[in-house]
């Protein structure tokens, strides 16, 4: 991939010399609020995470999550406006019968999708049940965790998954995959969004002495002591070709964290980012901090006071920062080519064989 073009700053953001002038909470107020969860899960230092599964999952399944989720929903739209279709990239054709959302969250995704292609099915799941109090009549919510064996009986033309980073480890991603290649109708597609969580700058205001300088690679190294690595947008293009998808694309992003860019779009698209980091912050780092902090597990005093900091640097308008994205989608083949496929691989049993 060729090296992405630098994001200009807007000479006259520096008008806010006493940060953006915005509250994580008031930006939050401004979002599409999701009612209180309908499920009761695991209390742990003051936030709540998820009970269907056995191992332990990172990322709590509580009210603040969620509305994080939100923000972030109308991030990734906003990145996107200028597109036809601002919710996927797949070129899934106009009446789509099954599509399935995997890591729903909060919902919002599934919901607008929903709206978008009222004739069609679309399934949301995840392992927490989302805070919703309306649904279009072809939306439905479950509770399930899809690594374990898929029981719906229709295949879909289109699996999506956005932000699942750190989900599963790598044999729980090679499974994910066979199994939405195997759900998938002959020429389905498949797509997923990530973001790297390392924090970068282009023009060196992000300085090694900041907390978020060391952020990213902190937080990489605890998810890889928990045996859930958060490179999720370093390996999904690799594991999704192995998993036999062809046809694949992407897309790569530079994501501002704040409205610091020139561009009107980087600059809404950074507004929110900085309202999804406030809202999001402390459900990323309490569990892996807490459990996998180094060089020993932190308390839950050490974390607040760690996050205290990086919400300061979060608000100075003279630290340009982003994060990448990455957009991948892919094909899973006709049967024709899959035809095609299996008689070479036919031919070449018969050659080898002795």
């Amino acid at each position: 991939m060729g090296k992405m073009e630098q994001i200009a700053v807007d000479p006259d953001f520096y008008s806010m010399v006493n940060g953006y002038g915005m509250d994580a909470q008031d930006l939050q107020s401004d979002t599409t609020s999701i009612a209180s969860a309908i499920a009761r899960g695991r209390l742990e230092n003051g936030r709540r995470y998820q009970a269907i599964k056995e191992d332990d999952y990172w990322g709590p399944s509580d009210e603040q999550q969620f509305e994080a989720f939100e923000i972030g929903h109308m991030m990734f739209l906003v990145l996107d406006h200028e597109q036809l279709n601002p919710f996927f990239r797949s070129p899934i054709g106009d009446s789509p019968k099954n599509i399935l959302d995997i890591g729903t969250g909060q919902g919002s995704w599934a919901i607008d999708v929903s709206d978008r292609y009222p004739l069609a099915t679309v399934r949301g799941v995840d392992i927490f049940p989302p805070p919703v109090t309306w649904m279009p009549p072809n939306c439905i919510f479950e509770v399930d965790d899809v690594l374990r064996e898929w029981t719906w009986r229709e295949p879909f033309d289109f699996i999506h998954m956005r932000l699942m980073y750190g989900a599963f480890p790598p044999d729980g991603w090679r499974k994910l995959y066979k199994q939405a290649y195997d759900a998938l109708e002959p020429g389905g597609w498949i797509e997923q969004v990530e973001i790297d969580v390392r924090v970068y700058s282009d023009d060196g205001t992000l300085k090694k002495e900041h907390q978020l300088y060391g952020w990213g690679a902190m937080f990489i190294r605890c998810s890889e002591r928990a045996g859930r690595s958060l490179r999720t947008n370093e390996t999904m293009r690799s594991a999704i070709e192995e998993a036999g998808f062809v046809d694949v694309h992407e897309k790569r992003y530079k994501i501002p964290i704040g409205p610091w860019a020139r561009d009107l779009t980087l600059k809404e698209a950074g507004h929110l980012q900085y309202g999804h980091w406030n809202a999001a912050l402390e459900g990323w780092a309490m569990w892996l901090l807490t459990h996998f902090g180094e060089p020993e597990p932190w308390t839950k005093e050490e974390v607040q006071v760690y996050l205290a900091k990086v919400r300061k640097e979060l608000s100075n308008p003279h630290i340009h920062a982003y994060e990448p994205g990455t957009r991948v989608w892919a094909r899973k083949p006709t049967k024709e080519e899959l035809e095609v496929k299996k008689e070479k691989e036919a031919k070449i049993k018969i050659e080898t064989s002795p």
